[in-house]
């Protein structure tokens, strides 16, 4: 069963190379690898946290409730993407493409699914969905950071859809109790 499955990875894996291949080109120019870095690193969590700090700031008692249960979809998020790991334990593109150029270094091993993405899909979505007039910033932001796994050669294409999807099904519950 196992060696079915890697078998099959295997094949996905050599299907999105050439995307990967031709995004991670555009990590070769300074000004877009800097851009995407930046996206990337402020997807490592600390923009999101700054958000769900800023939001009661910003509206008031009526953003706590919002912003808790942000906070909770997040935990929920990374409990999801770590099992998932776990699970798939994808190499990274960089790891199985030595013409994959890493751009930035990974925070874990594996790529699927992409938490950056899932997070920034939740985070943006739901805030978005309570206060209409942060989406010029957070919409693009969470693209941003998404579309940077791959340029940066930490994730394929179905990584970031994989963790865009996720994203979405856990905004759609944290909507749903507020």
């Amino acid at each position: 069963m196992k060696a079915g499955f890697n078998t099959f990875m295997a094949r996905v894996d050599a299907a999105e190379y050439s995307i990967c291949r031709k995004l991670n080109r555009g990590a070769s120019f300074a000004i877009p690898r800097r851009l995407f870095q930046i996206a990337s690193r402020l997807g490592d969590g600390i923009i999101w946290y700054v958000l769900l700090a800023l939001l009661p700031a910003l509206y008031g008692a009526v953003a706590v409730k919002p912003a808790i249960v942000m906070a909770l979809t997040g935990a929920l998020g990374v409990a999801i993407y770590k099992f998932l790991k776990r699970i798939f334990v994808r190499e990274r593109p960089f790891i199985t493409h030595t013409t994959i150029d890493l751009a930035m270094a990974p925070l874990d091993r594996y790529s699927f699914p992409s938490g950056h993405t899932l997070h920034a899909v939740s985070f943006a979505w739901q805030a978005t969905m309570h206060f209409p007039e942060l989406g010029w910033i957070l919409v693009p932001l969470a693209a941003l950071i998404a579309g940077s796994r791959v340029v940066l050669g930490l994730h394929y294409p179905t990584d970031v859809l994989a963790g865009a999807a996720i994203g979405a099904s856990l905004a759609e519950l944290g909507c749903t109790l507020v």
